[in-house]
């Protein structure tokens, strides 16, 4: 991969990565605010505006298209916790302070809309991936709801109750037929809506301990992914919404067939002719950083254990990341509990492919969006990549160590944005013909 200079970070920059923006040197451009109190910042789905949510105070729009355009939105003594783009690009839906209500401006028409009772949840609006329909969860007289929208009017489509305690998300499939809704950890249950408010179905794993903690659609829409607290991730399919499998992710590995790639670090040997006085530390530069890569280990395996602390809230403990590739052949995932650890399945064998065991926790990771290539971080000056030829770890080149907190790839799959704390890294990567040549070239551990 081809690394550019690191720039200076802002809030939004990885939006203007993963939009796919013409032109990322917009980064640096007048638009970026950083001497303000910025709670979040966005693109509108057409890359043509640039939105800047100052909480408990105003929204700012700038058009990136002709600058000299912005507006101004400000919510009044209702406050502000929270603002988002509509899928057209033409709409901001800000959510007043104690979710009292979410208010729908519109760029063109400058109309306004107002919609009650947003339920303050993790993941209380979804829409559907062509931008037709709004879901939105609703809580009212101590009961949960969700009510659907039509986003080219704001009009009400369909409102039903749904039979949870403690509703705490709520995702479309991505064909837009199917809405998924899951209760609190404290009672585990999942309900699947159809568009038009029907209960298609519902799916409990065990009662009377914490349950579900992540959930992710394949992006086919054949399968739904459940991760819960027990540690398994349990696999529903898009006929009858029963299980098909389940993956458990133990922590000793045994099975031969299982590839198990362990990060090995070491020191690079300086040579005589290398060594120079004064040392570097007097002035002449860092010292060279250790090496990284990749081996394959020998079963039994035995995977690093964290300890959770079971009498705290949201304990360490369960799958607390999953994620379909986009072809939907693999799915990975990360048990909490075995912090350094991804985990690889075959959906098509339903089958355990391959396991990765970093030196640190793995703080996150996401698909190319184009193939089954999975990129990880995890908060150290390392970028590291998974595909079914093998792996490679990558050091990010600047002065000091650029810690790599997230990532996010551009939606041609080419390049991404690796961000640090308040720096950004935009990495390009070779064609997929090229890094498989290497990997064979380096047998699939480099």
């Amino acid at each position: 991969g081809v690394f550019q200079e690191v720039l200076r970070s802002h809030v939004f920059l990885c939006p203007f990565i993963m939009k796919g923006c013409k032109t990322p040197c917009a980064i640096g451009s007048p638009l970026v605010l950083s001497q303000l109190s910025v709670g979040e910042a966005s693109l509108s789905g057409a890359d043509e505006f640039a939105l800047v949510c100052f909480f408990l105070l105003s929204i700012q729009v700038w058009s990136l298209e002709q600058p000299e355009w912005h507006c101004k939105i400000d919510e009044g003594s209702a406050g502000l916790v929270a603002s988002c783009w509509s899928p057209d690009g033409r709409h901001i839906l800000n959510t007043t302070e104690f979710h009292l209500r979410i208010t729908v401006w519109s760029l063109c028409t400058k109309s306004v809309s107002y919609i009650k009772y947003p339920k303050a949840c993790l993941q209380g609006i979804t829409f559907t991936r062509d931008g037709r329909y709004m879901a939105l969860a609703e809580r009212r007289d101590c009961k949960d709801y969700v009510s659907i929208f039509v986003c080219s009017d704001w009009q009400l489509l369909r409102h039903f109750d749904t039979d949870t305690q403690d509703l705490t998300g709520i995702e479309w499939a991505p064909n837009g037929c199917v809405l998924a809704v899951w209760d609190s950890c404290l009672e585990y249950k999942i309900l699947l809506y159809s568009l038009d408010g029907r209960l298609l179905s519902a799916y409990s794993a065990y009662e009377w301990s914490l349950g579900i903690k992540s959930v992710a659609w394949s992006p086919s829409s054949q399968f739904l992914a459940v991760g819960s607290y027990d540690g398994k991730v349990r696999i529903l399919n898009h006929v009858t919404w029963k299980m098909i499998t389940e993956f458990g992710h133990p922590a000793t590995i045994n099975n031969p067939k299982i590839v198990v790639y362990k990060e090995a670090e070491k020191s690079p040997q300086l040579g005589l002719g290398c060594l120079s006085f004064p040392p570097p530390g007097a002035g002449a530069g860092p010292l060279p950083s250790s090496e990284s890569k990749y081996e394959i280990a020998s079963v039994p395996v035995s995977l690093q254990t964290l300890k959770p602390v079971t009498d705290r809230a949201n304990p360490k403990i369960g799958i607390g990341m999953l994620a379909f590739s986009p072809d939907s052949y693999f799915l990975a995932t990360r048990n909490d509990n075995i912090p350094n650890a991804v985990w690889v399945w075959d959906i098509q064998k339903l089958r355990l492919f391959a396991v990765l065991e970093q030196l640190s926790p793995v703080r996150t990771f996401q698909w190319d969006p184009q193939q089954p290539r999975l990129a990880i971080c995890t908060g150290g000056s390392r970028l590291y990549l998974w595909s079914p030829a093998g792996c490679m770890s990558v050091q990010v080149p600047g002065e000091g160590d650029f810690a790599v907190l997230s990532l996010c790839w551009h939606l041609s799959g080419d390049s991404m944005a690796l961000l640090s704390k308040d720096h950004v890294c935009l990495c390009f990567l070779e064609t997929e013909a090229s890094v498989s040549t290497a990997c064979r070239q380096l047998g699939g551990h480099t």
